[in-house]
């Protein structure tokens, strides 16, 4: 099955939707290729109404609530990268997520956190190539109020 494929099988079973492809909110691109590798900016849970997802992990959200905010984050990647590429089935695989959860100082869970978008990764690019490298760091406030902030890097097919 191609990633396309699987991304519109969960799109379709978890009732999901993929917002529009990022917008710079400075001077910034929200994608950069360079040869067979892919980079995108830190993205942010903007919905499909613009809304930001915010909160803070160990105040107003626990880490299933900040996880499943995590793999909105994850979509809000694939739909820049899908727009870029026009199809996420020139992706070889995930090389890297890096991200950054909005919460508390005694908030330890931020690894959890991420697993909302890790795993959406490894459900559409497969449980070899949609796992690559990962940080989880957290911080005292992020853009916007935003919950979570992530970015990946991904290896190109030929």
């Amino acid at each position: 099955m191609s990633h396309e494929a699987r991304l519109t099988a969960l799109l379709q079973q978890h009732s999901w939707e993929l917002p529009p492809p990022a917008e710079p909110k400075g001077t910034y691109r929200p994608v950069v290729q360079a040869g067979n590798l892919l980079f995108t900016a830190g993205h942010l849970p903007i919905g499909s109404d613009g809304r930001v997802a915010g909160g803070r992990a160990g105040d107003d959200l626990d880490a299933p609530a900040a996880q499943k905010i995590a793999r909105q984050v994850g979509l809000a990647i694939l739909s820049t990268v899908r727009a870029h590429l026009g199809s996420l089935d020139r992706v070889a695989r995930v090389l890297k997520v890096f991200g950054v959860v909005n919460s508390t100082p005694d908030f330890t869970h931020q690894p959890a956190v991420l697993n909302g978008c890790s795993e959406l990764f490894a459900a559409v690019f497969g449980p070899e190539a949609g796992v690559g490298v990962r940080t989880a760091i957290g911080a005292p406030s992020l853009p916007l109020g935003a919950a979570v902030e992530i970015e990946a890097v991904f290896e190109l097919v030929d």
